[in-house]
């Protein structure tokens, strides 16, 4: 998968713009009732344990820094939230999905099931391999899963295996250029999303020749 790279000016520009539409549809809003359930831009789906101190938190709070949208479990929601009530409703209504695979993920039943409804909802997925290589990532029945779920969760591993993404060595990688690269992802792709619905409603607004 080939992606088109920006420079850092052009990014900060489209940025901008992009932000610009954000807050004019934001200001529109009138229903403050409604702010719970509004789409986020990012939803970061991660292993606590392994990534919630690093990784997870430090793009959340860059994603937010540059006046998006993220959306990460302990940082969104509070006491009396109904947990997969709040989880699926992200999912199914953000943008796209950032995926921190680490060591302990596939031990995880709220992991597999985030990644599932991910690749159920056909959303974009940017996948971060921490610690992990994508041919090690495999789900060890332990007879607590469901077979109806461990059949979507494996189906969703296997999609993701195939899935470019970055990686991240913690024993010698930089943490703050990994969170820096998908960070510039999520933005590239975001105007890429916004650009290619442009197209389809100009062309739906456009007559046919006769």
């Amino acid at each position: 998968m080939h992606m088109q790279r920006y420079s850092s000016a052009a990014i900060m520009n489209l940025h901008r713009n992009f932000l610009a539409r954000q807050t004019a549809m934001k200001t529109k809003m009138v229903n403050p009732f409604m702010e719970s359930k509004k789409a986020c831009d990012v939803f970061i789906n991660h292993r606590g344990i392994d990534t919630k101190r690093t990784i997870a938190t430090l793009l959340y709070d860059n994603l937010s820094w540059l006046n998006l949208q993220p959306f990460l479990d302990n940082k969104n929601m509070k006491p009396g939230d109904k947990l997969f009530d709040n989880i699926d409703n992200a999912i199914r209504n953000c943008k796209i999905g950032v995926t921190v695979f680490s060591p302990n993920y596939c031990k995880s039943y709220f992991c597999l099931h985030e990644l599932a409804l991910f690749m159920e909802s056909k959303k974009k997925v940017i996948p971060i391999f921490c610690d992990i290589k994508p041919s090690e990532l495999r789900i060890v029945n332990n007879c607590n899963v469901p077979l109806k779920d461990l059949e979507r969760f494996n189906l969703a591993l296997e999609e993701a295996k195939y899935t470019v993404g970055l990686t991240y060595d913690s024993s010698k990688g930089n943490l703050s250029d990994v969170v820096k690269n998908a960070s510039e992802i999520v933005i590239e792709s975001l105007i890429e999303m916004e650009s290619e619905q442009k197209m389809i409603k100009s062309s739906r607004n456009t007559p046919m020749a006769l």
